[in-house]
């Protein structure tokens, strides 16, 4: 006998006619609204993203890639037990639900149908999910529901089969609010549902959801729709609705919508509503948006690209007039700005159907007459600016800062062809001479073309003696040694042999020091353990009372201020900072200086414990190069 949870799939509850009441009664009554102009009563009105909302896979927009792999999913019975649809706000995620649930549950005209990627719209279960009323179709807000007892009253309804339909279905939005102990309760059910029982989850935030969840559904990324394919949609929907909409206005509405359907149609709601049963003008979205016009935004693009102040404050105060914000402008600019750059670096895309006459004529015209660094600095300027623009307590006088400031920089060269025009003028006779290469001589040691800065050296390939690995550090100067105790997480040690000790002696493995009063008493045993532990010798640190050399940090600092000085002397540096009074010259970076500043020393040609290359009466080869020509 079947009952209510029957085991046989279709047994069960019978479904209510089509024209019959559903489980819980009929349709709901049409909601009706005082009307005083016609002095009754008017049903009430739907908003286009509802009265519009896709009802079928066919009839959602810019997600063929999803739409295409459900009904393959549908055709070949291969439908998961949870989906994860993440995309932007208003691309569809839980409508896409709506429909899975309808296609799961859609028993046909006759009532005979399984599951189907094209429900029929007409059987009980699917006329109830349409209105949202159907028993066993559950949809719950994770971000107002986010607790773990709200996550149990889904686990303890899956137990149960479906009161009406073939499938339960539970549609989460936004799940990504829920919390930790929310996640981790739902885990096992959703690795494991009942055979009667689908998942539909949605989100915005799709990294916010533990991967442990991911791992268990079927994930679509729900792509933005493109302002193109926006555009074609809601001049669809104006036909439709019997309005009519210029072109330039239906893309302002598109681009505004920011690939998102839902905030697209409230939007051409608001335009329709403002234009009062005449024709919706570009104009009129512009008012509505606080949009300058775009031929507008093109004018003063080359106002600012021209250096001319007073022209651009001239087309903002036009614009500031009809209502437009100039917070918007400056996005309307960095947006063209962007637009300017993409068709100077593809030159093909101006032939592109998708861009409109103004783009495709003044734009392109803009990308052959700018650069790309002068592109590169407006971005900058306005992006920056856009910051300013937000914090700022007027509005308008920081955005006009903004354009004044990008007006006085934009007919600027920049730093390059500053440094070009600097250079043709100074540094030809600055430039110092190539230096001369030194008469051959034996070939040094690898090591010793290994150590020289600069870059690889041009040599012949080594004998095989020469290619062996030593054990331990090289150390083949007390710079050496100090560098390679800051190896040995020796910190303390490090910092008194920088700073507190200077050099007398260096004939390994003997090394004679004189410290300053700063530096520790054991600091010479210390160093002779450390030493003799790496390299297997035994090492004397002998004190003495000596001069010495400065110390390394002293070199170091003596080395970075030379070389700062021969940077400021030279002539295109002053030519620079003549050309920006004020300019000065904070770091200079040398790539051939040590960690500490200094240059790198030479390494001696031959070490005591360390073979030559080949014996003393060998020819050297010919391309080989002496260890001082580094390229």
């Amino acid at each position: 006998m079947s009952g209510l949870f029957a085991d046989d799939e279709g047994e069960g509850l019978p479904t209510p006619p089509p024209d019959g009441p559903g489980l819980f009664g009929g349709d709901a009554p049409p909601a009706f609204v005082s009307s005083p102009a016609a002095g009754g009563p008017t049903a009430a009105y739907r908003v286009l993203a509802r009265k519009y909302r896709p009802a079928l896979f066919a009839d959602l927009i810019g997600q063929e890639a999803m739409v295409r792999t459900l009904r393959n999913a549908f055709a070949f019975g291969r439908v998961a037990h949870a989906f994860m649809l993440t995309g932007v706000r208003g691309v569809g995620k839980t409508t896409t639900g709506r429909i899975i649930a309808r296609a799961l549950n859609c028993i046909g005209p006759d009532g005979r149908g399984g599951p189907t990627a094209d429900p029929c719209g007409v059987c009980p279960n699917c006329v109830a999910i349409l209105a949202d009323r159907h028993p066993d179709v559950t949809e719950m807000d994770a971000a107002s529901r986010t607790g773990v007892d709200d996550v149990r009253e889904i686990i303890e309804a899956t137990r149960f089969r479906p009161l009406q339909a073939r499938t339960k279905v539970f549609i989460i939005d936004e799940i990504h609010m829920l919390s930790r102990n929310a996640f981790n309760a739902l885990l096992k059910t959703l690795e494991e549902p009942p055979p009667h029982v689908k998942f539909i989850f949605a989100t915005t935030e799709i990294r916010k959801v533990p991967v442990t969840v991911l791992s268990r559904c079927q994930r679509f990324d729900l792509r933005r729709v493109s302002v193109a394919e926006l555009s074609a949609h809601f001049a669809r929907i104006a036909g439709a609705e019997g309005v009519g909409i210029a072109p330039e206005a239906v893309r302002l509405i598109a681009r505004a919508a920011d690939g998102s359907v839902r905030d697209g149609l409230s939007l051409l709601d608001q335009a329709i509503a403002l234009a009062e049963g005449s024709e919706i003008t570009a104009a009129t979205v512009g008012d509505m948006l606080g949009l300058a016009d775009r031929e507008a935004v093109f004018d003063l693009f080359e106002a600012l690209m021209k250096g001319s102040p007073a022209e651009a404050l001239a087309i903002t105060d036009r614009a500031y007039a009809r209502g437009a914000d100039l917070g918007v402008i400056l996005g309307d600019l960095l947006d063209l700005s962007h637009m300017v750059t993409r068709l100077k670096t593809v030159p093909d895309l101006r032939n592109g159907a998708e861009l409109p006459e103004a783009e495709r004529t003044r734009g392109a015209a803009l990308a052959v007459r700018l650069s790309f660094p002068v592109l590169g600095r407006a971005w900058q300027f306005l992006l920056k600016g856009l910051a300013e623009v937000e914090a700022a307590p007027d509005r308008r006088a920081a955005a006009e800062m903004v354009l004044i400031r990008l007006c006085h920089v934009a007919d600027l060269p920049t730093p390059g062809d500053l440094v070009k025009q600097l250079a043709a003028g100074g540094a030809e006779s600055a430039a110092p001479s190539p230096p001369s290469r030194p008469p051959s001589g034996p070939p040094a040691p690898s090591r010793a073309l290994a150590s020289a800065g600069g870059g690889p050296a041009r040599a012949t390939a080594a004998p095989a003696a020469a290619l062996e690995a030593k054990a331990g550090p090289q150390l083949g100067s007390f710079r050496d040694v100090v560098a390679f105790v800051a190896t040995q997480r020796e910190p303390t040690l490090h910092a008194h042999l920088l700073h507190s000790v200077h050099l007398v002696r260096f004939a390994p493995p003997v090394i004679e020091l004189r410290p300053e009063p700063a530096a520790p008493r054991d600091f010479a045993g210390r160093l002779a353990s450390l030493l003799g532990e790496a390299t297997g010798t035994r090492w004397t640190i002998a004190l003495s009372g000596l001069n010495g050399e400065p110390t390394i940090a002293e070199q170091g600092a003596t080395a970075v201020a030379a070389r700062l000085a021969s940077v400021v002397e030279h002539p295109l540096i002053q030519a620079i900072m003549a050309a920006f009074p004020g300019a000065t010259v904070e770091t200079v970076h040398d790539a051939n200086a040590d960690l500490y500043g200094l240059p790198a020393e030479p390494a001696s040609l031959i070490e005591p414990d360390m073979p030559p290359f080949a014996p003393p009466d060998a020819e050297p080869a010919d391309d080989a190069l002496p260890p001082w020509e580094i390229e």
